[in-house]
């Protein structure tokens, strides 16, 4: 069983692994063209996910609700990621 040091080290491996992920198609991938702001936000929205989800698991006991909140945060974040992508709600903020 993993003990708390091991739950949040593996929730904040995840963005990284994402960034490097990102990072590979960047270098790899033709048509794949992020700049340093396009890895800053993308960091910035993974590792602030990351942080509120291990926030709610230190602070809420409530099994349900803490599940409730936590993908309720992922799909803040799957939303957000969509708008600033492609612009599917039409914002200021939307994409190509």
């Amino acid at each position: 069983m993993m003990i708390q040091k091991q739950k949040t080290l593996a929730i904040f491996a995840v963005p990284v692994l994402l960034l490097v992920i990102a990072s590979l198609g960047n270098l790899f991938v033709e048509g794949w063209n992020w700049s340093l702001s396009d890895f800053s936000v993308a960091g910035f929205l993974l590792f602030g996910t990351a942080g509120l989800i291990s926030l709610v698991r230190a602070v809420i006991k409530n099994k349900s609700f803490k599940f409730l909140i936590i993908f309720t945060i992922i799909a803040i974040l799957v939303l957000v990621w969509m708008e600033l992508a492609v612009g599917i709600f039409g914002t200021p903020f939307a994409g190509n």
